[in-house]
């Protein structure tokens, strides 16, 4: 799965176009790396974004295409 749409199912960024302009700004990385929007993510993969001077990092657990409200924050673990 992309990786904007994956923080816009997982509700994580409520827009996917936010989300694509997140990840244009290089404020996503991916295992590490900086990522595009059009990066895969598998299950296992290490997310962080950064927000101002927050930074928000989490694991994937799972990648569903549509998923209820109350099933997509058990699509990812937040991590310290």
């Amino acid at each position: 799965m992309r990786l904007d749409k994956f923080l816009k199912v997982s509700r994580v960024i409520k827009r996917r176009t936010v989300a694509n302009d997140a990840c244009g700004a290089g404020r996503v990385t991916l295992n590490g790396k900086s990522a595009k929007p059009a990066a895969d993510v598998k299950e296992g993969d290490i997310v962080e974004i950064r927000f101002g001077a927050d930074t928000t990092k989490f694991r994937v657990l799972s990648v569903k295409d549509n998923v209820k409200k109350d099933e997509a924050a058990g699509m990812y673990e937040t991590l310290k």
